[in-house]
């Protein structure tokens, strides 16, 4: 479902920032603002904002920051429709219509989750009559409690072929159709329905939101085929997408800022009962890309669990092969191998809870699992041997999709190579020549100076020419000096004219800085001005100088006169003075898309990225070009 800007707006004006933050964060109103601890990192001085003049957050110890929506993302581990949805019912705003089409789907979905509902409640019931005392005997033996058992509502399919079927038809509002739709029957083509699951340890597996979609079995008989089963693919149930225990692990996740990965039912539980309310399980498949993306949305780093045997370290590269093209900054995966002949449960019942917290300590990152694999069985004494395992891992490598993450890659695996071989001279990765392992050839043009590309606007003399135009510009002139000595000039300029952070204080708050000392005295400025609306320069420059910065707005304001120029002066227009320092942020960005254009200009482009690249280039080139043309006598 798509949502339109006007409709997002409409929300954020809606909620207060701090009537939304306010219910993960304790809040003390200071001034216009409030202040608390921040939630995306642990610190004791709270250094967090909420500002529902302007309606956003930041975080000054961190840099977190954003609106209502980006809060409850990132807190909350919902998606975006989801999230939309929820924010919406709390603003009373109703959302977009669906089509007549999606209408009908949206009632029949609801309709499956009451009945999936009402079979919940009725395996809950058979596991404790008598009918379930053999359930009971099982779910005892594997050491549960009464509460886990309850928590984690597991019940109990009676023997019997029909026992569902009849229990769940004597109700007026579910019918024959709704339990073969929601997966509870099998009609075979020929004869009458009956129920999936029979004598087993029913769980039930619900979606983000806790509602049951679908069930696990784990049979009590020895000679059956399956020893687990799950429910087939439905409206409300797609197995790889979800994880089990999503919904119940989620808050313990974000708490802990750390996620595990079990690969059963039964390890789920264990480990919640155990103290670990963390642990979440794929659904009887290997790991599947959604699931994840799903990870990650609970926690940067999911800590998958295998077995310690030949089995488990097959799933860990499995695992390791499907994230590759996922890897995105920040978001990884560790491993923790148990030892062999043990799971998770048995783990944590034979050796306690602190062995299993110490394994966990013990989490391999993904970067060595992977290297460990490509260096398995391989030989690399001779020079073919090597040229061998350097092809073997550029073929891999270049399954990551991410420029900057393969790049960590390509220079952390050169390392290796080099100690691998003794010290000696490597040569570098060549990703290039395994391109066709990756993507397909026919997708990618190569770069080439005497080819104008249409589609991206692309040409070389062009951007020739659009660079010695911005050299003559009051930004470009400022080239000369180094990096740190314009953005020095940015900070100046809000110094020298804080009225800039009128309408600017987001940009500002966002800029990257590559001086810590800059960054402190930018978050610094943010939090006076957030306080005081008519602040003057005089009296900024005077809290500075109070919180003990005096030396660095020194620096800055002697350094910042180099680059200066006129449009920071007195006499300058509020126009030309903001015009300038919002093109001077500019250069920053245009300096990072020339840096991505170069890396893209060394290899085979996509046409598509290409174009995007090149467009976002000559918007850049355009916006200065046509200020310095109406600079020309200060060039």
């Amino acid at each position: 479902m798509g949502f339109t800007p006007d409709f997002l707006d409409e929300i954020r004006n809606r909620l207060p920032a701090s009537e939304i933050v306010g219910r993960k964060v304790r809040l003390v109103r200071k001034g216009r603002e409030f202040t608390g601890l921040c939630p995306f990192h642990n610190e004791k001085t709270p250094s967090f904002t909420v500002n529902d003049d302007k309606a956003f957050y930041h975080c000054f110890g961190c840099g977190a920051h954003g609106d209502v929506i980006n809060f409850v993302l990132e807190t909350e581990g919902l998606s975006f429709p989801e999230t939309i949805e929820r924010l919406a019912a709390q603003a009373g705003l109703q959302l977009p219509e669906y089509s007549p089409e999606d209408q009908q789907r949206s009632k029949v979905k609801k309709t499956l989750y009451d009945v999936m509902e009402a079979v919940t409640h009725w395996f809950e019931s058979q596991l404790m009559a008598q009918v379930g005392a053999e359930g009971r005997t099982y779910i005892q033996k594997r050491g549960l409690t009464k509460e886990t058992v309850q928590k984690f509502r597991m019940g109990f399919a009676p023997n019997g072929r029909t026992a569902l079927k009849e229990a769940m038809l004597a109700r007026d509002e579910i019918s024959e159709e709704m339990l073969i739709e929601a997966g509870m029957l099998i009609k075979p083509d020929n004869g009458d329905s009956y129920d999936r699951f029979r004598h087993r340890i029913m769980f039930p597996i619900t979606d983000r939101q806790g509602r049951v979609v679908a069930f696990g079995g784990r049979a009590l008989s020895e000679n059956v085929k399956a020893k687990y089963l799950n429910s087939p693919e439905t409206p409300l149930f797609h197995k790889g997408r979800l994880l089990y225990n999503l919904s119940g692990a989620r808050k313990a996740a974000f708490e802990k800022g750390r996620l595990l990965i079990a690969e059963g039912y039964m390890d789920v539980i264990a480990l919640d009962q155990a103290g670990f309310p963390e642990a979440v399980a794929p659904l009887g498949t290997a790991v599947t890309e959604d699931q994840i993306r799903e990870m990650w949305r609970l926690a940067p780093e999911p800590l998958m669990c295998f077995d310690g045997d030949k089995a488990g370290q097959r799933a860990a590269i499995r695992v390791v092969e499907r994230s590759l093209p996922l890897l995105k900054p920040g978001h990884s995966l560790r491993f923790v191998y148990l030892p062999e002949g043990e799971d998770p449960d048995s783990f944590v019942n034979g050796q306690g809870s602190p062995a299993f917290e110490q394994l966990l300590n013990e989490g391999v990152p993904l970067a060595n699992v992977l290297w460990a694999e490509m260096i398995s069985g391989v030989g690399f004494d001779t020079p073919e041997q090597r040229a061998g395992l350097e092809q073997k891992l550029g073929r891999t490598l270049v399954e990551i999709k991410d420029e900057k993450i393969r790049g960590y890659y390509e220079s952390d695996f050169q390392k290796r190579l080099k100690n691998l071989f003794g010290g000696e001279f490597v040569p570098e990765i060549n990703l290039h020549e395994n391109e066709q392992y990756g993507q397909k050839k026919e997708n990618h043009f190569k770069k080439d100076d005497s080819v104008s590309y249409s589609k991206g606007r692309y040409s070389k003399k062009k951007d020739e020419k659009n660079i010695g135009d911005l050299k003559k510009t009051v930004i470009g002139s400022s080239r000369n000096n180094s990096t740190i000595d314009r953005q020095r000039l940015i900070i100046l300029t809000v110094l020298e004219h804080p009225w800039l952070l009128e309408d600017h204080e987001e940009r500002f708050a966002t800029f990257e800085f590559e001086s810590g000392e800059l960054d402190k005295v930018r978050n610094e400025i943010i939090r006076i001005a957030s306080r005081d609306s008519d602040l003057d320069k005089e009296n900024l420059r005077h809290h500075l100088y109070k919180n003990g910065l005096g030396q660095v707005i020194d620096i800055i304001s002697k350094k910042g006169v180099l680059t200066a120029q006129k449009f920071i002066g007195s006499n300058s227009s509020k126009e030309e003075t903001e015009e300038v320092w919002l093109h001077l942020l500019e250069a920053f960005d245009l300096k990072k898309l020339e840096q991505d254009i170069s890396v893209h200009e060394s290899k085979e482009l996509s046409e598509e990225d290409f174009a995007r690249l090149q467009a976002l280039k000559e918007e850049h080139f355009a916006s200065i070009k046509i200020y310095g043309e109406t600079r020309k006598d200060d060039s």
